[in-house]
This record gives structure tokens, sequence and C-alpha cells, in this order.
């Protein structure tokens, strides 16, 4: 009996990509967590003020994390802004499939480029939260003194929300991920044609 060949890979991120990509994940965890325990002390991490010390240090990598990838792959930075915010016919059209697609049916989906509609809008929301979060986050670290009670509470409410938007953003994604099968091309750097195809046969068939 011959043995079925092994499937053909295509291949998905660079290294530097794969290390940014963990140091943020890393670091966004971190920050829930130490987060977490500001907003209500979880034992040991919030005694003696450890969880904002450990906060601060967590939030360094994550805010400075785009600006690295933009200098260290300036193309791949600029191409991964204009993918996300670009839509037209065939980004509506797999939208309209999106409650199957949640549901792990595939089938009939509209051919995608490097990224799909559902990327695209999940990078889009994470960038603008991205941006509010670190924003926010400054202002309470840096100017905390010279708030004022409105607008501390003002900054502390920005903040909290868009670490809630952040952390639905990454249950979304790590659900997928499992779905599909995807977690291997963040470890490797690889993904199956057949996955490539499923996911973004516009962007497989320039390979």
């Amino acid at each position: 009996m011959t043995a079925a060949p092994p499937p053909r890979l295509v291949r998905r991120y660079g290294l530097a990509q794969r290390v940014l990509h963990w140091i943020g994940v890393g670091s966004f965890l971190l920050l829930l967590l130490s987060g977490l325990a500001l907003f209500h002390p979880l034992g040991a991490l919030a005694a003696g003020g450890y969880s904002r010390v450990l906060h601060r240090l967590a939030a360094v990598p994550f805010a400075v994390l785009p600006l690295v990838y933009a200098v260290l792959l300036p193309a791949e930075a600029r191409a991964l802004i204009a993918e996300s915010l670009t839509y037209g016919p065939r980004e509506r059209a797999w939208l309209k499939r999106l409650p199957a697609y949640v549901m792990g049916r595939t089938h009939g989906l509209p051919p995608q480029g490097r990224l799909n509609a559902g990327q695209k809008l999940h990078h889009a929301a994470t960038f603008f939260m991205f941006a509010t979060v670190s924003g926010s986050g400054a202002v309470l670290w840096l100017a905390k003194g010279h708030l004022g009670a409105a607008g501390l509470a003002a900054a502390a409410i920005v903040h909290d929300l868009s670490m809630l938007g952040l952390t639905v953003l990454m249950v979304g994604h790590v659900y997928f991920t499992f779905l599909y099968g995807a977690l291997p091309a963040m470890w490797t750097g690889w993904v199956t044609e057949e996955y490539a195809r499923m996911e973004h046969a516009d962007w497989t068939d320039l390979r």
C-alpha cells in the first residue's frame, strides 16, 4: 500500500513576525492578569504593589511592539495596515457567510487575499483598541496627578473598556485559531496548501 504524499506547505509568516507575535501575546497576558489584580486584588499578586510593577513592565514591550515591527518589517507593516483597512465586494460577500464560518463551515466562502474579511475586521479593531488602551494607559501612568477626579475617571473608563475590547478580540482569535487548526502557522511559519486555499485562495494562487 502506497503511503499518501505529505501535504504541500505554504510559507505564511517569517521568523521575525512570529517572534514579535509571541512577545505581543506574552505582554498582553501579563497586562491582563496584572490589570485584573489592580481592578480586583488577586491575593499575593496584588500584595506590596507587585501587580502594579508587573503591569508597567509589561506595558513597555506591548506599547513599543508596533514601532519595532515597523522598523524591522516596514513593507509588511505597510501592507498589514493597508490590507486591514481595504474592503470591497469580495469582503462583503465573505461577511455574509460569517455565521456559517463561526460554526466551522467553509463551503461557498468567496476567495480571499492574504487576509480574509474577518481577519481584516479583527486587525482594524485591534489597531483602534491598541491606540486607545496605550494612550489612556500612558495618561494614567505619566499624568495621573494632573488629571483631576473627572479626568482620572474618564481615562480609567477608556482604558478598561479598551482592554475589555482587546480581551474579546483575543478570545475570538484563539477560538478561530483552534477551530481551523491555524496554530502551526505561528509556530513554524508554514500552513498546508489545503488550509491556505480555504482561507486565502487568491493569495495562495500568487505564491
